[in-house]
């Protein structure tokens, strides 16, 4: 019974951290980008697209490093699973494969059944808006951000932080599905959901067979790398 009732409270604490942190931490940044006064354009130049990213990024290290001393073990890297191993070099062709390939195929179906929402145009709009924004050196800053900051972020909340706990809660298989559909709902973006979805169990397997997130990260960086050489090729 006790063991019950620690598993459902982990379950409840992880979705309360979660979702006080990003209500703070997306508030915070709405504020910033109106003293900006970019908060009513739709494409945003790419520093102000880093600041907002940093913006929702920061509070959420600071909520997993308090929660790692105040119910984990306190180690950062181990409570959440950080580390890389040699085979973890699996992860850039599991990436590269899931944005070349997987993400189109899972798309079919809804474009057939709705192809006003989820169009080829309107699926790889943010991306393409993206690096639309990037001109010389501010490439570097959308590399940065994305390639490297965000799957890392990205892990260590979804798949280390997230996924683990409800795994503990109501078992391997959920804590994998309900991570992920919470991964590509976060994204906020309909047509964009089932790529997301589908790559997001990608990453949770990565995690779920390694016990680790080192091959997820990879998988990660090799996803957002590939979509921006893809659109960098066919400009």
């Amino acid at each position: 019974m006790q063991d019950n009732q620690h598993e459902n409270s982990s379950a409840l604490r992880t979705f309360a951290i979660w979702g006080i942190t990003f209500v703070v931490a997306n508030v915070g940044a709405s504020i910033a980008i109106s003293v900006t006064g970019y908060a009513a354009v739709d494409v945003v130049p790419t520093w102000v697209l880093a600041l907002s990213a940093f913006l929702v990024w920061i509070p959420f290290i600071g909520v997993l490093v308090w929660n790692s001393k105040a119910y984990e073990t306190g180690n950062f890297s181990s409570d959440y699973r950080i580390s890389f191993k040699p085979s973890d070099a699996w992860g850039i062709p599991i990436g590269v494969a899931s944005q070349l390939f997987l993400v189109g195929l899972v798309t079919i179906p809804f474009r057939w059944l709705f192809p006003s929402t989820f169009n080829a145009e309107t699926v790889e709009k943010r991306a393409n808006d993206l690096f639309d924004a990037a001109h010389g050196l501010w490439m570097v800053l959308l590399v940065v951000v994305v390639v490297v900051c965000a799957p890392l972020v990205e892990e260590i909340l979804y798949r280390g932080f997230i996924q683990q706990n409800l795994s503990r809660s109501v078992g391997a298989r959920w804590g994998l599905i309900i991570a992920s559909v919470w991964f590509a709902a976060v994204h906020l973006q309909l047509a964009e959901f089932p790529g997301l979805f589908a790559f997001a169990l990608v990453l949770g397997l990565c995690f779920v067979r390694t016990n680790r997130i080192g091959m997820s990260i990879v998988a990660h960086v090799s996803f957002n790398a590939s979509a921006l050489v893809v659109i960098a090729l066919t400009r």
